[in-house]
């Protein structure tokens, strides 16, 4: 389901909303500081194998009340890719998709660089 959803933004060269996005979900979110986006690094990468996405979730909400903007929340997949945090990732692009932010390619993306990274390739069909 998410393999054709991201070749068809691809094709379209868009960031299209996924299905179950929020109508009238504001489209700009607020800047998150870099400290806090550090803290929120460290404290996934110590998730422990394997990932309860219930404690995370928690952490997430407090840590984003206020919002997350799509460079940032990419950000971070990005850099749970570089450390292979496989886990981690799926759990944060969960949280996402739960909280309603509209995703893009980018964010798949950067889910499908940590499956290769961890030869997980088979995970990037999920």
């Amino acid at each position: 389901k998410n393999v054709a959803w991201l070749a068809a933004c691809m094709s379209f060269g868009s960031a299209t909303v996924l299905p179950n996005s929020l109508p009238g979900k504001a489209q700009a979110q607020p800047a998150v500081s870099d400290d806090r986006v550090q803290t929120v690094l460290q404290n996934l990468l110590r998730s422990k194998s394997p990932v309860q996405s219930g404690p995370v979730f928690s952490t997430l909400d407090e840590a984003f009340r206020d919002g997350v903007d799509p460079r940032t929340s990419t950000r971070i997949l990005s850099t749970l890719a570089k450390h292979r945090a496989l886990e981690v990732a799926f759990v944060f692009l969960s949280w996402l998709k739960m909280s309603a932010y509209d995703l893009n390619y980018f964010h798949y993306g950067a889910v499908i660089d940590a499956c290769a990274k961890t030869s997980m390739w088979t995970e990037a069909l999920r």
